[in-house]
């Protein structure tokens, strides 16, 4: 435990509030909140932890915390906190998951649309619906029933739609109010439950065009029936009392959590949602936590929302105001979050065999990768790979794997010093030698396998590094690529011949993800060096231009021809005072007559 924490954990109140965990950087790692902020905090550094716990321990170099007056404040500010921060370890809560819904608007000329994001605008929101597959097919059904304006803009003339008979064209013809007030109130009957009535309603129009022999119309309300009955009728569960309602049910086990979410919409169930991630805290706090998350800055609350019969409800009763959160304690609403508890706990079960699965397969890749080079099974292996345009903005980038697993943290990127042309073994041999000097100096962990990106030239160089320049003798391989710049072998040994590697075989599928784990992040970086580089202009040299007023001048001037040729005036209209605007242009013609002498000279 660090010397900081120490000092602290003693005057830490008994008391409520939100603790925020940072790590060596000052970065917020973890927010939690607490009904008792000295039995919390104190509790991450003393017993015994999961492994998943004591990594973020691990990580924890200091923490704050904040006083709030009541448990329920603290869900609050947690929640807000977590949206502001998206610390690492909060999984399950920064993901800003969010359903799409049908939103009536309220404008003279009322139109439908999918969207994610709830105003309080005056329309009339629908759903949720449990994809935005489900939500526009709902809305295209609806576009066929009632010709409701699907332009944001209204146009100058009629469009395509006004000729399907799929709008009224107000951009042309009046409307009369009376109309849409029909349409959006059979809209509203629709979705909050009421298809039943249009059913029978294009059922009778169906049997009047059938009789007048119209069979081409006939088959259209047809058609319409049948999507009618394919979209609202996927129900599983029936209340009548036609009330909406989401119903949760959670599993949790080995420090993972899965929470199940059922949405009930006019007493039917239409469809769940499913979130497994790792936790921290106790079960019940962190999924009222989850539920604060899942709520976050939306109005379109159902009016009823159950509980599992662990959970307390008082906190969510006095925030989420309005809607009735109940714990049932029989009958059907029992079964539907015992429903609930039961898909989780399946749910959770079959992630943790996905999970041994990979697992098992990803340590047997190791194990076959380190006994085809002849070494020990390699948990730590560094990969190295440059980047460059013809020598232009040279860089390197090296990742980590450990156990077979990318340690992203531990990634490194390298602005190559001492090499100005393009030549990638004296890249390699920079870069080899500035990390492993490195992990000398302050006695960090060395790899148990070393891949480069490249063949003998590039493994010749690392090599000469560690063992004539730095004494390592740690096994270094080669990964080298086919003419479709894919993983094509793998070179091993002194002098380096390929290593028998089955292309469809685990290790080998485990040499393609750090080739291209490695490649990506070297040409990421690349990319992100060119482009900070390629803005440089000749601006960047005079005193008192800096970004913004270099963007300024840009965006006036156009060019730095212009700006050359301009006057003290021209540049008073673009806000540069007549001091700086005659250093500029007598900068600007200094460059030019310096490049005119270079090329006559």
């Amino acid at each position: 435990m660090r010397q900081t924490i120490k000092e602290k954990l003693p005057f830490l109140p008994d008391q409520p509030g939100c603790y925020l965990m940072k790590n060596e950087a000052g970065d917020i790692i973890y927010v939690g909140k607490a009904k008792s902020l000295k039995n919390r905090v104190r509790s991450y550094f003393t017993g015994s932890h999961d492994a998943k716990t004591q990594r973020l321990v691990s990580e924890i170099a200091d923490f704050e915390y904040i006083v709030t007056g009541s448990p329920i404040e603290a869900l609050i500010l947690e929640c807000n906190l977590i949206k502001k921060h998206r610390p690492r370890y909060n999984v399950m809560l920064k993901d800003d998951k969010s359903y799409p819904y049908i939103r009536l608007t309220k404008e003279r000329h009322p139109r439908l649309e999918v969207t994610r994001r709830v105003r309080k605008d005056g329309s009339k929101y629908f759903g949720p619906y449990p994809n935005a597959g489900a939500a526009q097919q709902t809305k295209k059904l609806l576009d066929k029933l009632y010709p409701l304006r699907k332009c944001k803009t209204l146009p100058k003339r009629v469009c395509l739609y006004y000729h399907l008979g799929q709008c009224l064209a107000p951009c042309e013809y009046p409307v009369d109010p009376r109309q849409y007030e029909e349409m959006t109130a059979q809209i509203v009957r629709f979705l909050n439950g009421g298809y039943q009535e249009v059913q029978r309603d294009l059922r009778r129009k169906m049997e009047e065009a059938a009789e007048s022999l119209d069979f081409e119309r006939a088959k259209e309300y047809r058609d319409l029936i049948r999507h009618i009955e394919t979209i609202m009728e996927k129900q599983t569960i029936t209340f009548q009392d036609h009330v909406d309602r989401d119903v949760f049910g959670y599993a949790h086990d080995k420090g993972w959590m899965c929470v199940q979410v059922f949405f009930v919409r006019q007493g039917k169930l239409i469809e769940r949602d499913v979130s497994i991630f790792p936790h921290y805290n106790e079960p019940e706090e962190d999924f009222l936590s989850f539920v604060t998350q899942f709520y976050h800055d939306n109005p379109a609350l159902p009016k009823e929302i159950f509980l599992p019969v662990e959970v307390d409800p008082e906190w969510l009763r006095e925030w989420l105001n309005g809607v009735h959160v109940h714990v049932p304690q029989r009958g059907l609403k029992r079964k539907l979050v015992e429903m609930a508890q039961e898909n989780a706990r399946i749910a959770l079960e079959e992630r943790f065999r996905l999970m041994e699965r990979d697992e098992e397969r990803t340590q047997r890749a190791i194990r076959q990768l380190g006994e085809a080079l002849g070494i020990g099974v390699p948990r730590r292996i560094e990969a190295f790979d440059n980047s460059n345009i013809q020598g232009t903005d040279p860089v390197s980038a090296m990742v980590v794997f450990l156990d077979g697993k990318p340690a992203k943290q531990e990634y490194r990127k390298f602005k190559i010093r001492t090499v100005d042309k393009p030549d990638d073994y004296e890249t390699m041999r920079e870069v080899i030698r500035r990390r492993y000097t490195r992990v000398l100096k302050e006695d960090l962990p060395l790899p148990d396998l070393i891949l480069v990106d490249g063949g003998r030239g590039q493994m010749a160089a690392a090599r000469d590094v560690l063992e004539n320049e730095l004494g390592l003798y740690i096994p270094v391989g080669g990964m080298v690529k086919d003419d479709r710049h894919r993983t094509a072998r793998l070179l091993a040994g002194d002098p380096p011949e390929p290593v028998d590697l089955p292309r469809g075989s685990q290790e080998f599928y485990l040499l393609q993800r750090i080739q291209e784990e490695v490649h990506r992040f070297a040409v990421a970086f690349h990319r992100k060096t060119r482009a900070k580089t390629a803005f440089r202009s000749k601006l960047d040299d005079i005193p008192g231009v800096g970004e913004k007023r270099k963007q300024m001048l840009f965006r006036h001037f156009g060019s730095i021809e212009n700006m050359k040729n301009a006057t003290v005036e021209e540049y008073r209209k673009a806000g540069i005072g007549d001091k700086l605007a005659r250093t500029i242009i007598q900068a600007l013609r200094q460059d030019e007559e310096s490049e005119h002498d270079a090329i006559t000279q």
